[in-house]
């Protein structure tokens, strides 16, 4: 069916929905099973992953391929559009209940234990002022802060340098410089890459050195939920700037039609705003 035919495209029924959910399944049984340290559970995730990865290859490549033949016509771009945005929006409140989770913290629960032990006295965690950052009353493992100048602010200026790089692909893009979309697109790559890189350091200093765990109460769970969450969009993110790069190479998409790229790069750009978000009121303040 052409894309100019008018008619809105409907593919054919399709079993990688039902694929995924078993992988879906596969990986939360095994990860269930993991961390209460049944031998199982390492074989389920493993299987798990595999079949996400062959749904996702199968899946998207035929889309790509659909999209490549000229089936898409303005109204599958725009219910592309309306989708991602929507699946954006979802992040977006999902990164708001982690924010939401650390304001709450920082400005109503620690106040308040600190007000109720001046209150209660020496059988009330006497000595806790409620400053933050703090693992909270009652727990007793000292650790050091994450500084914000450093490593994070290197991070922070890798993130919005690739911004900058996934932008200027689009403009090449856009005037059908297929040269400066691939090598802007690999540069996008490479700095996402990096920022994995050294989050992944950051997190082994604050283990080894800093004694900043996971368990490390308010501070630790707040501190490792909002990065450790952010840094698994990244690498979600960098392996959909790879795959678009393949693409791109392919010589897929056209300065009309790019819609695949438009929505990796809404991805991409979402992530540098969460990361500002992160490193003001999780670094700095």
């Amino acid at each position: 069916m052409s894309q100019e035919s008018g008619h809105y495209y409907v593919p054919a029924p399709s079993a990688y929905p039902i694929i995924g959910s078993t992988a879906l399944l596969c990986m939360t049984l095994g990860a269930a099973l993991t961390f209460n340290k049944i031998e199982l559970g390492y074989g389920l995730l493993a299987i798990g992953f595999a079949i996400l990865i062959y749904m996702l290859f199968g899946w998207f490549g035929t889309v790509a391929r659909e999209s490549e033949s000229g089936k898409f016509n303005e109204q599958v771009d725009l219910s592309f559009r309306w989708g991602m945005s929507w699946f954006i929006f979802s992040e977006v409140m999902f990164f708001c209940a982690f924010f939401g989770a650390l304001f709450y913290m920082r400005n109503l629960s620690i106040p308040w234990l600190a007000e109720e032990s001046t209150v209660l006295g020496a059988n009330f965690w006497s000595s806790y002022d409620g400053a933050w950052p703090t693992a909270g009353p009652g727990v007793h493992e000292e650790f050091t802060p994450m500084g914000a100048w450093g490593l994070p602010a290197f991070n922070t200026m890798l993130l919005l340098t690739s911004g900058v790089t996934c932008t200027l692909a689009h403009w090449a893009l856009k005037e059908n410089r297929r040269d400066g979309l691939k090598k802007w697109l690999l540069a996008t790559v490479i700095l996402g890459a990096l920022f994995i890189a050294c989050q992944a350091y950051e997190y082994v200093h604050a283990y080894s050195d800093l004694n900043l765990k996971l368990t490390s109460g308010a501070y630790g769970s707040t501190f490792f939920m909002l990065t450790g969450f952010h840094g698994f969009h990244v690498t979600i993110g960098t392996i959909m700037l790879l795959v678009i790069y393949f693409r791109s190479v392919a010589g897929h998409f056209s300065p009309e039609h790019h819609f695949g790229f438009e929505g990796v790069a809404w991805y991409w750009h979402f992530v540098d705003v969460v990361w500002l978000g992160l490193f003001i009121f999780v670094y700095l303040m």
